[in-house]
């Protein structure tokens, strides 16, 4: 047993050091999250698998249980997004009931898939979940506008494995001012407020992506425990609405918080001819005849990566990294490129690429623990304080 042993450690030296200068072995070998999934919205599809292997050229999606594999991604939040419709009673309960099939719609493709994929509900299961060889699910919810005027509707989407939450998305809800809605609330409502003490209440992460500045300011006041942004910019490299300024960047960061950089809004925004003619056609493809679908969504699929939403390349991506961890520490900076939500970039536009951010941060002089710590370390440290607060 000794001689084994004996063995077995000189042969760990030469692996260990390769793994140390080899970016692909560093990739594979950390834990790998990215917040912001919107992936389950194509599971509306007619046919789409989470399992099958997809090409973004053929039909626009960027991530696949086999790209995923490819790509050494570990999992991430997967989104219950919710479009913003009417604050009303009828707007509150269409948009309640979709909410409610989203999330039925990821459970069921785990409890189908359960040698891949695995729920988790505490910051100490991903790095389980992924020793097992499975993929780890986080349930995130972008846009609390599903939940009503009744805050009690937070805990019911807690139980069934909520663990993340912004209030808002496009426009502006009965709980917050959102960046591109009406100043309605002057930030957060005080239904918006009870939210933040129910969210703190039961260990939700709370998400200030397209929260208005007024309304991030509020969520870091009054949160008891860290905030993130799932998928925002620094605006220092594009002044848009969804990104915010250095200040208030580092005023999440000296609360604990982190922002996951997006791949979206890093430069300007350029005329899509082609892509605009279709919209109305990929509007009702899911009631054409499935070889039509499947055309249109080719020709959809041609066309967004012929004329791509901005200029923004990899290089530019990384740039945005960079930015960050230069203003706030490599303690407050992570992923999440809004994958399947309009992100990915020129270089970086389906899931399967992504060594190629490990790559880039190696190359930048960072250790394999600070990768780690950007790729799933800071949101699951966040996670657990969150946890903390919840418990006391």
């Amino acid at each position: 047993m000794l001689g084994l042993m004996l063995a077995s450690a000189c042969m760990a030296g030469p692996v260990a050091a390769q793994d140390a200068s080899d970016p692909a072995a560093i990739h594979q070998s950390i834990l790998t999250l990215d917040t912001h999934l919107d992936s389950p919205a194509n599971l509306d599809q007619p046919g789409w698998r989470i399992t099958d292997r997809h090409d973004v050229l053929a039909d626009t999606t960027q991530v696949d249980l086999p790209r995923m594999i490819e790509g050494g991604l570990d999992g991430g939040f997967w989104v219950i997004y919710t479009d913003q419709g009417p604050n009303d009673a009828r707007g509150y309960a269409v948009a309640l009931a979709h909410a409610l099939k989203r999330l039925h719609q990821i459970h069921d493709f785990v409890a189908a898939n359960p040698q891949s994929f695995a729920i988790a509900t505490k910051s100490s299961d991903a790095a389980r979940i992924a020793a097992a060889g499975q993929r780890v699910i986080y349930l995130s919810m972008e846009n609390s506008y599903p939940l009503g005027n009744d805050i009690a509707n937070l805990d019911a989407f807690y139980q069934l494995g909520l663990r993340m939450a912004g209030p808002v998305h496009n426009g502006t809800n009965q709980l917050a001012d959102s960046t591109n809605g009406e100043a309605l609330h002057g930030g957060l409502s005080d239904l918006g407020k009870a939210w933040v003490r129910e969210a703190n209440r039961l260990g939700i992460i709370i998400d200030a992506s397209h929260a208005a500045d007024s309304t991030f300011d509020q969520l870091l006041e009054l949160s008891k425990a860290p905030i993130i942004l799932s998928h925002s910019g620094p605006k220092a490299l594009h002044d848009h609405p969804r990104n915010l300024d250095d200040a208030r960047l580092k005023a999440l960061a000296a609360k604990g918080g982190v922002i996951q950089v997006n791949s979206l809004f890093l430069s300007p925004d350029k005329p899509r001819p082609t892509v605009d003619a279709l919209r109305p056609q990929i509007e009702t493809a899911d009631s054409l005849p499935p070889e039509e679908r499947t055309a249109l969504m080719k020709q959809w699929a041609e066309a967004n990566a012929a004329e791509p939403r901005s200029d923004t390349d990899f290089d530019r991506y990384m740039q945005a990294i960079f930015y960050c961890i230069d203003l706030v520490g490599v303690d407050h900076v992570g992923i999440g490129a809004d994958w399947d939500g309009g992100g990915g970039v020129i270089g970086l536009n389906q899931i399967s690429q992504i060594p190629k951010i490990t790559e880039a941060l190696l190359k930048r002089g960072l250790s394999r623990e600070d990768v780690e710590k950007i790729w799933s370390g800071n949101v699951l440290r966040v996670m657990a304080e969150v946890e903390r607060v919840a418990g006391k």
